[in-house]
């Protein structure tokens, strides 16, 4: 995605989620591919140390590589500069709302169930759907323990992907992740493109199989997506445009101003608002 959900000012908002203490010994971070796999091995024994156990690292780690792809792109993050009317050409915004206007009637059950639990009714929710990744059509490529170890391990930003790191062992680590995972640069994992550490705190189980399968779930990505939002202040039966009661939880989402308010227009069309 181009995601502003992991600008400085969408990291700030998550910050304070952290799910296991970063050691005070923690391995030498580095800003290229030369020390990465001795900190593999350093971040493995203190994991171990943290409650991960050895056979869940040996899994998750196997196919761990240094992922230059992940670090292109966050170097070459940019703030959305397109006006809002750009913004919704270059994203498909028509697009997303008649395919959104078929998606909530061929889910109607689905999404009447998650606006009773969670109070958030089908279109915001399918908006970002759309938005990030056409539905569940693209998901990214890119192999997901990997993009996180990168960034643990880069100098940057390596205490808060420490903590993204050992979410996504947990997730692993109960059956909810796949070690050869794939999704966005940064780690976002699924449908609606999560960060692990999310996953931990609002992932919910939408299709009662009792796992959390934000990839192949459509239940468990929109009933997270809700819960998120409900997590950030959505209120039942309040309005989610610019200046009402809902539209802050929509800023949870993403940090961009062209998104938060895409997010609400094709949400109102698609609702029929």
């Amino acid at each position: 995605m181009h995601k502003t959900k992991c600008t400085l000012a969408g990291l700030a908002a998550l910050a304070a989620t952290v799910f296991m203490p970063v050691a005070a010994s923690a391995a030498q971070c580095g800003n290229n591919a030369a020390g990465f796999d001795a900190w593999v091995e350093d971040f493995k024994a203190q994991a171990a140390g943290n409650g991960i156990s050895g056979s869940v690292l040996d899994r998750a780690f196997a196919n761990v590589n240094y992922n230059k792809a992940t670090i292109r792109a966050d170097r070459g993050q940019k703030s959305f500069k397109l006006s809002l009317d750009q913004f919704m050409q270059k994203r498909g915004g028509q697009t997303i709302i008649s395919r959104g206007k078929k998606m909530k009637a061929q889910n109607a059950g689905l999404f009447a169930s998650i606006e009773s639990r969670f109070g958030v009714p089908a279109g915001p929710i399918i908006a970002i759907w759309g938005m990030e990744t056409g539905f569940g059509g693209f998901m990214g490529k890119e192999h997901t323990l990997s993009a996180v170890s990168t960034l643990a391990y880069d100098c940057r930003r390596s205490d808060y992907f420490t903590n993204q790191l050992y979410a996504a062992l947990n997730l692993v680590q109960r059956g909810d992740l796949s070690p050869d995972a794939r999704g966005a640069a940064h780690g976002e994992i699924g449908q609606t493109q999560f960060l692990p550490a999310n996953v931990l705190k609002f992932g919910v189980d939408g299709d009662g199989n009792g796992h959390i399968d934000m990839v192949r779930s459509k239940a468990d990505a929109l009933a997270s997506t809700a819960n998120f939002l409900r997590g950030h202040g959505w209120r039942a039966g309040g309005g989610y445009q610019p200046g009402e009661s809902n539209f802050s939880a929509i800023q949870g989402w993403n940090a961009a101003s062209v998104y938060q308010q895409a997010i609400a227009i094709i949400g109102a069309e698609i609702d029929g608002h």
